[in-house]
């Protein structure tokens, strides 16, 4: 394995394993609705990555970048629909008291990545550090994303664990509602470094 991927895997592996809006999110279906119906949560989470990562380094990211104006409106917009998130997950009701509640399934986490403010730093950070100009560039899009796809259901497992692991504890009404509080303040927390970041 070559210096380049070796050192795109670890930064992989860091970026989908810390804690951030995907994974607390993820956290929160496993307690609410438990493994195998987050599945799709997941799958979605590392599609859209995957593709938006690809579509940023193909251009996409040049052309934002040429264009300032629209970078404040990215961030604090994706941060306005994470606040939004952050609310829902702090205000619901545990578990069958007000019937089903929805799971953000494939689509939904897919189209969730554009709005990602920490998607779109890492993203960036992926175009300018491991985009080399002596290489093809559809090849490395190829490894880009493949990278991407192949650490991402490994390192999202053990918050959606860690929620289903939480969600036999949270037996009474007091428990999920300060689980979906904690949930939610890091959700929120999570937008700290984006949102003062230069």
């Amino acid at each position: 394995m070559d210096a380049t991927l070796l050192s795109l895997t670890g930064f992989a592996v860091a970026m989908y394993i810390s804690p951030g809006s995907n994974n607390t999110m993820l956290a929160s279906s496993g307690a609410s609705h438990g493994l195998r119906a987050t599945i799709p949560h997941m799958l979605g989470i590392a599609a859209g990555f995957a593709l938006m990562l690809v579509l940023v380094d193909a251009g996409l990211g040049a052309t934002l970048l040429a264009t300032p104006s629209l970078l404040p409106f990215m961030r604090w917009g994706g941060a306005a629909w994470m606040l939004y998130l952050a609310w829902k997950i702090a205000t619901a009701p545990p578990p069958g008291t007000s019937g089903p509640t929805r799971v953000l399934g494939f689509f939904g986490a897919m189209a969730f990545q554009w709005i990602n403010p920490k998607g779109w730093l890492i993203a960036f950070a992926v175009a300018s550090e491991f985009t080399r100009a002596d290489l093809p560039i559809p090849q490395q899009l190829i490894q880009i994303g493949v990278v991407f796809l192949a650490v991402s259901i490994p390192c999202m497992l053990p918050w959606v664990l860690l929620g289903t692991t939480v969600r036999n504890l949270l037996r009474s009404p007091v428990r999920v509602r300060f689980f979906n509080l904690a949930m939610a303040l890091l959700l929120a927390a999570s937008l700290i470094p984006v949102l003062t970041a230069d």
